[in-house]
């Protein structure tokens, strides 16, 4: 396995870490830690592809993981932050957004399957809107990190964690959008990939 692989891999490996410093409050600094690892698993997404492309060593396995190692990383995050939001307002958004974003990727990964065992056996890697789609979560989901890591240091969080939590469910919905938009561009150029006839 090449080292952008082993990246990808260690992205989907330090999810279920993540999600359960996430949730578990009786970790000391929890909310800290967990923007820490997801940081750094982020990060991952990018030096993977980087490499991939810089040393000319892109595969079939590293375009069809990439993008489900980002999934899981960020789903994991958005289904944390409906467990551990204050607000049912805040936690009624986040679960739609959450809902688009899964329907989104069950299309996706549909689709990417089905062209990847087709006549043609041609792995779609992701586009721009899917690569932007995915940077969006993951500022949204360290904004939404952060402000509860306030909540670490500042008891309550007071007016930081209200307002930063704002800003999250705003960029939220940005990401919500180009979930969207990259979903049906992705659809309308693998569309010739698939016989719908079958």
């Amino acid at each position: 396995m090449n080292l952008p692989n082993k990246l990808t891999v260690s992205r989907a490996i330090a999810t279920p870490l993540f999600m359960a410093v996430m949730l578990i409050e009786a970790i000391p600094f929890n909310y800290t830690a967990a923007l820490i690892i997801f940081v750094l698993a982020s990060l991952t997404d990018y030096f993977d592809g980087k490499i991939a492309r810089s040393r000319g060593i892109i595969t079939n396995f590293g375009k069809f993981l990439d993008p489900v190692a980002d999934k899981m990383l960020t789903t994991a995050a958005m289904l944390g932050f409906m467990i551990i939001m204050p607000e049912r307002a805040y936690a009624i958004q986040i679960a739609a957004i959450t809902f688009l974003t899964l329907f989104r990727e069950y299309v996706v990964f549909s689709v990417r399957l089905i062209s990847a065992t087709s006549e043609k056996k041609k792995v779609i890697a992701a586009n721009i809107w899917g690569k932007l789609k995915t940077v969006s979560q993951m500022f949204c989901i360290i904004l939404g990190l952060a402000a509860y890591s306030v909540r670490d240091f500042i008891p309550g969080g007071g007016a930081w964690f209200s307002g930063m939590l704002i800003a999250f469910i705003v960029t939220a919905w940005i990401s919500a959008v180009f979930t969207v938009v990259s979903g049906v561009i992705y659809f309308l150029e693998s569309k010739e990939l698939i016989d719908f006839s079958e």
